[in-house]
């Protein structure tokens, strides 16, 4: 059969395109995932369907894609958890719905992106969401997501003690982190609603799946996409140890800033360099592709909790996030800082995975962090074929902290958040920081080692495929997302961003970026 468009990666971006292609009875519409597909509520795993539970990120969980990256040199390759099941990222994520603020997106339409200032993608942005607990402009009540800001259960403690010293060392509070306005401390906005992590898939597929113009399959691997004549018209793909072909009008990659550009590049789309060391036929030369990799990074200022102070809260406990311009910056509001436990309410599944921040022997129940994110990296990495198997993952290095202005951002960050423990505000909270030691904090050297060594990641994989104008010879996409040079051919998802929102999440912007592209591949 050939259908009018087949959309490869059911994640969050696929998700959206699915739904809202198949509004229109008369386009046809194939979501293919290679991770399992839940119909139904009655049959999603506990790991998905369950904010708290987050088993799917193990390494050994048949919803994650555990890929090996390298993030530093100090630490080699990691594990790295990509969503592989219906729903990708919005089902395994940690329902953060912190948009990317107004100076991301005019900063992407100064790039030769012009359909991608705030005011064209505030409107998307609405549609996607359902807020629950603002109503003006800035927000949506209609669309498919929930939006809320949890805070109906008790403060915990340390959360309480982060508000108060972030507001006695002078900044703002904020009541909307996701309005015109994102500097200061505020409650994160979240989509999970009762405790249940509301997926994409969810949220968006669910209520489709009724339309007998869309079909979803799931355990299905594609391999590459099918190009004559420089148009795509399909897609090869194996299932249940079989290999086929599915033709297509329209193909879309929506498989995540790690395998849209692999996808690419075994369908010999890619830079010329890496098509030949594997044997690949070359179709189209497109050296940016796999470039351009940026990620959100943490480093996280540990201490001991004193006796009787609360860490957490249920389901609906509040969560803040300060959202500040880092010294001598250019860019605003750059920075953010959290706190959270270092062991949460979720059991863990490989003891010790979520404790391997040193706690000097006190219990991990005991122990609390200051998260200090790098919102707006200016270093980047790339992602590169490793094999012309498609079996076989391709290798990526996030390349963190190897710009000097990233090290020293990340740097004063931690100190800041030293600095925060030392207030009035966690006196009859914090007992003592843990980490880092006086000794290292006080040496710029000592400190960019100790981050180094410590550093974490976030699946906010992105730009790997980014948008740019015909002038940019790293731009994989216009944008309108179109594969340049491949007609018939979009990606959508991640990828395409120029540069990781700032703001310290993604989720959301992925959302409005599949609510944008729509209408440009409904009418192509």
């Amino acid at each position: 059969m050939k259908y009018d468009v087949v959309i490869v990666g059911g994640g969050a971006a696929g998700s959206v395109l699915a739904s809202r292609l198949a509004e229109n009875a008369n386009t046809s519409v194939l979501l293919l995932e290679a991770g399992p597909d839940y119909p139904d509520l009655a049959n999603i795993p506990d790991d998905i369907k369950f904010g708290h539970t987050r088993y799917a990120e193990a390494q050994d969980s048949k919803h994650n894609w555990a890929l090996r990256g390298t993030i530093t040199e100090e630490q080699g390759e990691i594990h790295v958890a990509q969503g592989r099941v219906i729903g990708g990222g919005s089902s395994i994520n940690g329902q953060a719905m912190q948009r990317g603020f107004p100076e991301d997106f005019d900063a992407w339409a100064a790039l030769g992106n012009d359909e991608w200032s705030y005011s064209k993608v505030l409107p998307f942005f609405r549609k996607s969401e359902n807020d629950l607990d603002i109503r003006d402009d800035f927000h949506g009540t209609e669309g498919p997501m929930p939006v809320r800001r949890r805070q109906t259960g008790p403060w915990p403690d340390i959360q309480k003690a982060f508000q108060e010293a972030c507001l006695k060392a002078g900044f703002s509070a904020n009541e909307d982190t996701n309005g015109a306005n994102p500097a200061g401390v505020g409650v994160s906005p979240s989509n999970n609603l009762d405790g249940m992590r509301m997926s994409a898939a969810m949220t968006y597929l669910g209520p489709m799946r009724h339309c007998l113009n869309l079909t979803v399959r799931g355990g299905v691997l594609v391999r590459k996409i099918l190009i004559q004549d420089s148009k795509a018209v399909g897609v090869e793909a194996e299932s249940g140890g079989e290999i086929f072909t599915v033709e297509a009008d329209r193909v879309v990659l929506s498989s995540g800033a790690i395998k849209s550009p692999h996808l690419l590049m075994l369908s010999g789309v890619g830079p010329k360099d890496q098509l030949e060391q594997f044997g690949i036929p070359m179709l189209h030369e497109l050296p940016g592709v796999g470039q351009n990799l940026f990620n959100h990074l943490s480093v996280h200022v540990a201490f001991k909790v004193k006796e009787g102070k609360t860490l957490s809260g249920d389901v609906d406990a509040i969560h803040f996030s300060l959202h500040y311009t880092a010294q001598g910056s250019s860019a605003a509001n750059d920075m953010v800082l959290r706190t959270n436990p270092v062991v949460d309410e979720r059991e863990e599944r490989v003891p010790g995975l979520r404790t391997k921040y040193v706690t000097d022997g006190v219990s991990p129940e005991e122990v609390a962090r200051i998260s200090c994110t790098l919102g707006l990296p200016d270093g980047s990495g790339q992602v590169r074929l490793a094999s012309a198997d498609p079996a076989v993952q391709p290798s990526f290095n996030y390349q963190y902290l190897q710009n000097p202005n990233d090290a020293k951002r990340v740097r004063d960050g931690v100190r800041m958040a030293a600095e925060l423990l030392e207030s009035d505000a966690y006196k009859e909270v914090a007992d003592y920081r843990i980490n880092p030691k006086d000794d290292i904090l006080a040496d710029d050297d000592a400190l960019d080692l100790w981050i180094r060594q410590n550093v974490g990641t976030a699946r906010h994989v992105s730009g790997t495929c980014k948008m740019g104008s015909d002038s940019d010879p790293m731009a994989v996409v216009d944008q309108y997302c179109r594969v340049k040079g491949v007609q018939g051919l979009w990606v959508v998802d991640a990828s395409v961003m120029p540069r990781v929102p700032r703001s310290g999440g993604a989720h959301a912007t992925v959302l409005m970026i599949a609510e944008r592209a729509v209408g440009w591949i409904a009418s192509d």
